[in-house]
């Protein structure tokens, strides 16, 4: 059975990041669908609504169906525009806006920008400097400085350590090194002597041999590296040292990295630095 084509705007009068994320979010709970995704930021004067306007009705044209329209638009006189088009529109601020105004008994500022902006200097700050910190402390790089991480992550090659500390430091403000188990460390089931200090920050990642198998395959081909048996010895050497050693660690196998960054603050009892 052919998948049903549809076409999804995010329109916004700053980054678009909220719109997508919130849109998205809703939209994979519905299963059997093909989306044409289109973002349009910055969309804050009424020439740019104009086009997008006939962008939507030329996707109705196309797809035979309404377009999906979900918006963080603040400009009323925008908002107008996008709504002579005949689609199907989800404006987040008009959806929760009103009764916020009325439980806090303010009308609201009306100014974009806010959620991603500059406002709270301290928070954006806070995210810059765990930012560097996961790019100077990657892949095992600055073992010294591992006393001033929030945490350290440890696996074996590609399970997912470097975008996780990356996430962690985006999302979180959480300044996040991460350290290599390789084949070497192999023969002595014992921690690298440079993690020692940093045992209590230490959290491993593991996943299935089989996916690693995969994942390895796709960077180095036919390797003995990237081979199923090489990847089922290093994770059945790396699971056995974190249980030997008390080391929490996750499966990511089948779950994303916002998830994976999630369940990690929550084991650790880490918290936000962001947004504070």
């Amino acid at each position: 059975m052919s998948r049903q084509q549809r076409t999804v705007f995010y329109l916004s009068d700053r980054t678009g990041i909220t719109a997508e994320t919130l849109g998205h979010s809703l939209l994979t709970q519905f299963d059997g669908i093909e989306w044409k995704i289109i973002n349009v930021p910055f969309l804050d004067d009424i020439d740019k609504a104009r086009t997008v306007l006939a962008q939507i009705n030329q996707a109705l044209a196309c797809d035979g169906h309404r377009p999906l329209v979900f918006s963080t638009l603040l400009n009323p006189e925008i908002l107008a525009v996008i709504k002579q088009a005949d689609c199907c529109i989800f404006d987040f601020f008009e959806t929760f806006i009103r009764s916020i105004e009325n439980e806090l008994q303010q009308p609201f500022a009306r100014m974009a920008g806010r959620s991603h902006g500059l406002q709270h200097h301290l928070s954006y700050f806070k995210r810059i400097a765990a930012i560097n910190y996961v790019l100077a402390h990657d892949d095992g790089v600055n073992p010294k400085n591992f006393t001033e991480a929030d945490i350290v992550l440890i696996g074996v090659s590609r399970c997912g350590k470097t975008p996780t500390c990356l996430y962690l430091g985006l999302q979180y403000g959480i300044a996040a090194a991460n350290y290599p188990l390789t084949q070497e460390d192999m023969p002595a089931l014992n921690l690298p002597k440079i993690l020692e200090k940093v045992r209590n920050k230490l959290f491993g990642l593991t996943l299935n041999p089989s996916q690693l198998h995969f994942i390895r395959q796709e960077r180095h081909p036919n390797s003995e590296y990237a081979s199923l048996q090489q990847c089922q010895q290093e994770i059945l050497w790396q699971e056995s040292l974190f249980r030997l050693f008390n080391i929490p660690y996750l499966d990511t196998t089948r779950i994303s990295i916002e998830e994976i960054s999630a369940t990690i603050l929550d084991r650790c009892g880490l918290k936000r630095q962001l947004y504070g």
